[in-house]
């Protein structure tokens, strides 16, 4: 298995059962607040469609998608003083009894319910800190802690989620048994439930790398492949019609067996987007690159004689 396959293969198995003790149900959680994570989305969902980027349906001259124009607010006053959240016009807005005055107007789609309301309130208390959107954030390497406990955290990645757990007062849950394990394994790796048979020799298997010899077997599978593929083409709305009028027939399933292929050979993330984008264009482009290069005619398209090729340029 290579390295790169190994770290995919623990991410995509990193969720755990876990549990959180009945005494701390219903305390606030102590991890600190993060704006990418707990404060953009409730401004996006319920505050930017009157105080966003579009200047053309946007009020009271208050901005609140940019740091600088946020705390400096607008019309009716400072919408954000870092540490004072009794002074900050946004949480007052928000808080008001007064139908003319509460934000987001009354009748509207997105409300705040209490809790995002104390959230707001929290990270205004703790200096209102205002992080880039995380796609402009350079990702960084964290710092792995020490495990309390070495009999659950075997890995690095163990070490973080359980670090996180503690922050929010949960704990691992039970080791799960072989049967369920070689029972998700295959669902994650393949999409297929394991035989019989499969499970009775993963039972008798008492070797100490019993459980990575079956993962290394899954990766070699071509079903794996197939497996990792299903989701990127939704994504990419692959589709063998055309999807308007009479829905014709395309042959583009070439880019089907294209994804499918890159999974199971570990092509490595950038190419697999390169090649994608404008694997046309590449130096010397072979018909693989040019293949993967469908991407850009995915999506709905129309042969009918009587369409309008302005509309669909739109449309496409």
């Amino acid at each position: 298995m290579s390295f790169g396959r190994r770290i995919s293969v623990v991410v995509l198995l990193g969720y755990v059962s876990i549990g959180r003790p009945d005494a701390l149900a219903g305390e606030p959680s102590s991890v600190a607040i993060q704006f990418n994570r707990d404060i953009r989305p409730l401004l996006s969902n319920a505050c930017f469609r009157c105080h966003g980027p579009d200047a053309s349906r946007r009020k009271s001259k208050l901005r609140l998608d940019v740091r600088d124009a946020a705390m400096a607010g607008g019309a009716g006053g400072v919408a954000i003083v870092p540490g004072r959240p009794e002074e900050s016009e946004l949480l007052a807005r928000i808080e008001s009894e007064d139908d003319s005055e509460r934000m987001p107007p009354p009748g509207s789609v997105h409300r705040l319910d209490p809790k995002q309301v104390e959230t707001i309130r929290r990270w205004i208390a703790e200096g209102a800190q205002w992080t880039e959107h995380w796609s402009l954030v350079p990702p960084q390497r964290p710092r792995v802690p020490e495990p309390a406990s070495r009999d659950w955290a075997r890995t690095p990645i163990d070490a973080l989620l359980v670090q996180r757990m503690q922050a929010e007062g949960l704990q691992p849950g039970p080791e799960a048994d072989k049967v369920t394990l070689i029972r998700r394994i295959h669902l994650d790796l393949i999409g297929l439930p394991p035989s019989p048979g499969e499970v009775d020799r993963f039972l008798a298997d008492s070797s100490a790398d019993a459980y990575e010899r079956l993962v290394d077997r899954l990766l070699d599978s071509p079903h794996y492949g197939e497996r990792m593929a299903l989701p990127w083409l939704d994504l990419v709305r692959f589709a063998d019609t055309v999807g308007y009028h009479s829905d014709v027939p395309r042959a583009i399933t070439p880019y089907r067996d294209y994804v499918i292929a890159a999974f199971n050979e570990n092509l490595p993330f950038d190419q697999f987007t390169v090649e994608q984008l404008a694997g046309d264009l590449l130096p010397e482009a072979g018909t693989r690159q040019k293949v993967a290069s469908a991407y850009n005619m995915l999506g709905m398209t129309t042969e009918e004689g009587g369409a309008q090729p302005a509309e669909y340029l739109v449309r496409y």
